[in-house]
């Protein structure tokens, strides 16, 4: 199910989360989806933070820097959604620098859809053919509503931007989403003193906070897209964190509490709440695909 992918590059891809879009609950969709979930290979990171923060021209930069150390990187751009159309607002020319001949990097805008800055359930089904496929996948978040949180239910890796001199130090330490991130960028670190006493701040705040309980110590680091400063630490830092999770086995039981999750999410936005309680057990086997399981559920709720 996944070598006509591996070897239809861009375009073959591009078909297959078209067809992902318009028949999300097809056979063969699911059975492409259990083969990828099967045969995972990327490093999923997940980048959030305020509007305007710099989200993109950060991911812009690493991108390219990953591209320049031979890595492929798949892009999942999540946008506001429009209210006529249902479809994203931006698309990703308007978001991110890169070069549309280079079959090593693909990108993809989604629409959030019906949730506020939240990621819609067809995004999994992308994140999880692109992880797959690409040495990274990145998902960049709309920045509002519940995509800090969401995104931490998807991603291997969380980064959270945050930028100085804008309250988003402070609103960090509010906003009850210390406990989230893996690592902190603070953006447009050019600005000197600003940039080092959001720093700072957000090193304090993650100081005060959980840091998860797998012995990972959340990093800050300052870095400046337009000067290309500390964006090797960064990629460093991401790396680390990915160490972290394959060598002390800790990837596959947070991914499978991820899937986990989204049956659950799933079964409840499809049925609400009501059917979610109807659906009985719904636990996820070790190893198994949570697409399968979510369309058992579902057939079954439907036939009642």
């Amino acid at each position: 199910m996944l070598e006509p992918l591996r070897s239809g590059g861009k375009t073959a891809l591009a078909m297959a989360l078209a067809r992902l879009e318009r028949q999300p609950d097809a056979d063969d969709v699911r059975r492409q989806l259990d083969a990828a979930y099967a045969a995972p290979r990327a490093q999923v990171v997940g980048i959030t933070g305020p509007p305007g923060v710099g989200k993109s021209t950060l991911l812009s930069a690493l991108i390219q820097a990953w591209r320049a150390a031979g890595r492929s990187v798949g892009v999942i751009a999540i946008d506001p959604s429009s209210r006529r159309t249902g479809g994203a607002l931006l698309g990703d020319r308007a978001r991110l620098v890169t070069d549309p001949a280079d079959e090593g990097i693909f990108v993809r805008s989604m629409a959030a859809r019906d949730r506020l800055g939240g990621l819609a359930e067809l995004t999994l089904g992308a994140m999880v053919i692109m992880r797959a496929l690409y040495d990274l996948v990145v998902i960049e978040t709309v920045g509002v509503g519940q995509s800090e949180t969401d995104v931490a239910g998807v991603a291997d890796t969380v980064l959270f931007c945050v930028q100085p001199g804008s309250g988003d130090s402070l609103q960090f330490m509010k906003a009850g989403i210390v406990e989230i991130p893996h690592i902190v960028a603070v953006t447009k670190a050019d600005l000197g003193t600003m940039a080092e006493r959001a720093r700072a701040d957000v090193a304090g705040a993650l100081s005060l906070g959980e840091t998860g309980g797998d012995g990972w110590t959340p990093r800050v680091l300052a870095v400046s897209s337009q000067q290309r400063a500390g964006i090797d630490a960064l990629i460093e830092a991401i790396a680390a964190h990915g160490a972290h999770l394959a060598d002390g086995g800790r990837l596959a039981p947070t991914r499978h509490a991820q899937a986990q999750l989204w049956v659950e999410e799933a079964i409840r936005e499809r049925f609400g709440r009501e059917g979610l309680r109807r659906a009985g057990d719904l636990a996820l086997a070790p190893g198994s695909s949570p697409f399968a399981r979510i369309a058992q559920a579902a057939t079954r709720l439907a036939a009642r």
